[in-house]
């Protein structure tokens, strides 16, 4: 039977070794994380500095994913914008050359090249990333625009029984321009409302509302539409009208290319923007959270040197415990 002594002893070593227990579980909390176990201890009680470098570190947190999401948003954008112009300007300087030769030939190639371009264009502007449409506006789960086959499909409709130049672009004006016309009705099938601006920091925001309804887009859908259905079978329009209708498409697209690289101009200042916001952002970022370190940090040598301190009294404890259990009154004897 243990003695009143005994007890003591015991009740005396297992508080002894919870005490380091528990010592050694905070100290390799604060190994591992760099940062005080209890804050409000460390800190006396006052964590009013410690909240407000928090609020800040997770307002940081949010500009940095809106950055990077608004950078690769406007990044994608920009490729886009590219493709079209490269290949536009490509297509209005063959087509420049119609008056050069103009034989039936050459002129369904250059109506051909109109049309894989006006494909092209189509596509840039119903391009996803993750899933997310870039130019359909705040209806970002559905295409921009219809595809080349439907829109020329729609054209012609709209064209038939026009016979001369002033017929064919008064009606094409009409279905790419006029309010309520085919182009909004059935050609965007995206939103007339632009997306909301993107918080960037506390002051910036990125208002992306590049949309496939913009006029420079209809300008240039409505040129190359015009050079792809100049020498169209179903129109059957007379050679100079083809011929005419070619070399309008040309000018009306490097007029359209101006507006293009205003647009690509204003989407590249956006760029530039987000990336000095996303900077400015990080070197807060990096200043708050040394802050932070500061304040409710751990000296990581200290506090591993703590840790096997305690681990060695915690060892000794174990082994005076061990002997303890073994005394016995034979032993004692």
């Amino acid at each position: 039977m243990d003695t009143v002594g005994d007890l003591a002893r015991t009740l005396v070593l297992r508080t002894h070794q919870t005490r380091l227990n528990q010592e050694m579980d905070r100290l390799g909390v604060e190994i591992a994380s760099g940062f005080v176990r209890d804050p409000a201890s460390h800190l006396g009680g006052d964590i009013t500095g410690l909240l407000a470098i928090d609020r800040t570190l997770a307002k940081l947190e949010t500009y940095r994913v809106n950055t990077t999401e608004a950078s690769f948003l406007t990044g994608t954008m920009q490729n886009a914008l590219e493709e079209i112009q490269i290949r536009a300007e490509n297509v209005s300087q063959v087509l420049l050359s119609v008056e050069l030769t103009p034989n039936d030939e050459m002129l369904n190639t250059m109506s051909s090249e109109a049309e894989s371009a006006l494909n092209q264009m189509l596509n840039g502007l119903n391009r996803s990333v993750g899933g997310r449409f870039l130019f359909s506006g705040t209806a970002t789960d559905g295409h921009a625009v219809i595809d080349s086959d439907t829109m020329l499909n729609e054209l012609r409709t709209a064209l038939a029984g026009q016979t001369d130049v002033a017929g064919v672009e008064a009606a094409l004006d009409a279905w790419f321009d006029t309010a309520g016309g085919g182009f909004e009705t059935t050609g965007y099938l995206g939103s007339t409302t632009s997306l909301a601006p993107m918080r960037l920091s506390k002051t910036e925001s990125a208002n992306v509302d590049i949309r496939a309804d913009d006029q420079v887009f209809r300008d240039t859908m409505k040129a190359l539409a015009k050079a792809a259905l100049a020498t169209d079978s179903s129109l059957a329009l007379p050679e100079n009208v083809k011929i005419e209708l070619i070399g309008n498409a040309a000018l009306d697209l490097q007029t359209a290319q101006a507006h293009m690289v205003e647009l690509r101009s204003g989407l590249g200042a956006l760029q530039q923007r987000i990336e000095e916001t996303a900077t400015r952002n990080s070197a807060e970022r990096a200043a708050t959270t040394i802050a932070r370190v500061e304040l409710v940090g751990t000296d990581q040598f200290e506090t591993a040197t703590r840790y096997e301190n305690t681990r060695a009294q915690l060892e000794s404890l174990y082994a005076i415990t061990v002997r303890s259990s073994r005394m016995s009154l034979v032993g004692f004897l």
